[in-house]
């Protein structure tokens, strides 16, 4: 399976990812150039990882057909005083009042399933070229 993903600039410090027929807007903050119209795309790449692991949860409880309702995740980060690279993440998966604790261990196994989470652990290869259209 291939998927190419396009990007291309919206003006000032904003680019745009156009993936799928849907555009994801990115801009960087007034203190870094941008108008922080957008998410940065560090911050998306964060949420991502967040609402990958929210996809594999809710999948998991509606094939149980256990109700989502009042669930959520809190992803909290730790990152490196000197250099700003992130150290650890936190997810803390939030079940609401009557999810069947017998289910808990294993919501925290399919939210380690996460394709975000799977990627990062084991990268892969990059390959970056620079060409002149014409």
């Amino acid at each position: 399976m291939a998927l190419t993903i396009e990007v291309t600039h919206a003006g000032g410090k904003k680019v745009d990812a156009l993936v799928n027929g849907f555009t994801i807007r990115t801009d960087q903050l007034p203190e870094s150039g941008g108008e922080g119209s957008a998410p940065e795309p560090y911050m998306l790449f964060l949420a991502s990882l967040a609402t990958c692991t929210g996809i594999y949860i809710v999948g998991f409880c509606q094939v149980r057909d256990i109700p989502t309702e009042g669930l959520r995740i809190v992803q909290d980060h730790d990152f490196d005083e000197k250099t700003g690279k992130l150290k650890e993440l936190k997810l803390t998966i939030h079940v609401p009042p009557g999810f069947p604790a017998k289910y808990l261990a294993a919501v925290r196994r399919v939210a380690a399933m996460c394709t975000v989470k799977r990627t990062i652990e084991n990268p892969p290869d990059f390959v970056i070229e620079a060409i002149i259209d014409g």
